[in-house]
């Protein structure tokens, strides 16, 4: 493996580490250097100029790198798999120690998320993991950000460990089903996958009980585990994986759940597809993934705004395409309804339903007013009853998807 320069292996690195989307810091600690008298660097508060974003919707800015595109593994959808014939590059720990101050006190970054392929082993690869996120927090005192991809296989004590340095660790299922993963990636096993994700719980689960009982306990892993699926590498479909994303967050109390679309790469093996996925079928799913864990749909109910084939609708969204499906429920009255019927309204979210609520204990409310906490009235109207307002038969009228569905637009790619 051929090592060129710093920025040179940065650039093979950081390039390689862009397939991985779970990336995002939310549920993180609020730690930083203040609170120690100006003792040590980094800090998860603050804002960043990158693409992970805090539960309250500050942007923390990461450095996303692998220590290395080396790997053992030969899955057939990865571009850093053994046979592939790419560029390789490799970082010692304490070069990505370097390179996370030095960006960090230039302001580029306020955190580190990193990866890695398998190289030589599972328990190898780990601790080196381990190592930087051990030096960075031990000998620098840093306090920013750090996520770890931890290894389904390697011991569980370092994985154990990967949690008491990192806010975030994450262990990627890589295909909805068992059968895609045995065909697509057959060096690696569902069973220890989700064996690891169960260790992580549990730990993360012992660790929330200590820290209750003794102010100094370590914390471990406080912003919670996540993990990403490939979608359109195999025959999965979207209920496959609305399914399993269920099975994951119920299992293994997931914080969340990545959806990333497979992408052709070069000299890609015979049993990929051709061609990539619509971008919008990853935008459907994390849609349907908002409905689970913010509008109180169960999976199932998910499932049944699929078509015949198992797929979402890409025209509409998930919960327009449910509520089409069941037309009995609707329309709802605004004024008496209950949260979990209002919930499923199309066009209206969970603050607006929230204001909703706690205004109609004030008065009556009216279309108008609706209106005023939605972005497109025009969207609700056919589902709702309000004080001056009945949709009659428009709610069961036959081309109602057609009025709602966005209306497609060729955009000017130099337009002003």
């Amino acid at each position: 493996m051929k090592q060129g320069s710093i920025l040179e292996r940065l650039a093979v690195l950081a390039d390689a580490a862009k397939y991985d989307a779970s990336c995002a810091s939310s549920g993180t600690a609020k730690r930083n250097s203040k609170d120690t008298g100006g003792k040590g660097i980094g800090s998860t508060e603050g804002m960043g100029i990158c693409h992970a974003y805090a539960p309250d919707g500050r942007c923390i800015s990461l450095l996303k790198i692998l220590l290395t595109n080396h790997c053992i593994f030969d899955c057939h959808y990865c571009i850093n798999r053994a046979s592939s014939n790419v560029a390789r590059a490799r970082f010692t720990p304490q070069e990505v120690v370097d390179l996370t101050l030095s960006f960090y006190r230039r302001n580029y970054i306020e955190g580190l998320f990193l990866s890695s392929g398998i190289v030589k082993s599972s328990n190898h690869t780990m601790e080196q993991l381990v190592e930087v996120a051990r030096i960075l927090r031990e000998e620098h005192d840093f306090r920013g950000y750090i996520h770890l991809k931890t290894i389904p296989d390697a011991d569980a004590e370092l994985v154990h460990q990967a949690g008491l340095y990192a806010d975030r660790v994450s262990i990627n299922v890589e295909l909805p089903t068992d059968a895609g993963l045995a065909r697509l990636a057959p060096d690696k096993n569902t069973g220890r996958i989700e064996a690891a994700m169960a260790e992580v719980k549990d730990d993360i689960a012992q660790s929330r009980d200590e820290t209750k009982r003794f102010r100094n306990a370590p914390r471990f892993a406080p912003a919670g585990q996540s993990t990403q699926m490939i979608v359109g590498a195999d025959a999965a479909s979207d209920a496959d994986i609305v399914g399993k994303a269920s099975r994951l967050y119920d299992g293994f109390r997931l914080r969340r759940v990545y959806y990333s679309a497979f992408s052709p790469i070069p000299d890609a093996s015979a049993v990929l597809p051709l061609k990539r996925p619509p971008l919008m079928r990853e935008h459907r799913l994390y849609q349907s993934d908002w409905l689970m864990r913010f509008y109180d749909y169960s999976a199932a109910e998910v499932m049944q705004a699929t078509g015949d084939d198992g797929m979402l609708p890409l025209d509409i969204d998930p919960k327009l395409a449910w509520a089409l499906k069941f037309r009995e429920r609707f329309p709802v009255d605004v004024n008496r309804a209950g949260r979990e019927a209002m919930l499923r309204i199309p066009g209206l979210g969970v603050r607006a339903v929230d204001q909703i609520i706690a205004a109609r204990r004030q008065r009556t409310l009216r279309l108008e007013d609706v209106g005023k906490l939605t972005v497109s009235i025009a969207k609700v109207r056919p589902f709702i009853v309000a004080l001056d307002w009945r949709p009659t038969a428009l709610t069961d009228r036959a081309d109602l998807k057609s009025l709602l569905a966005p209306k497609q637009e060729q955009l000017e790619l130099f337009a002003a």
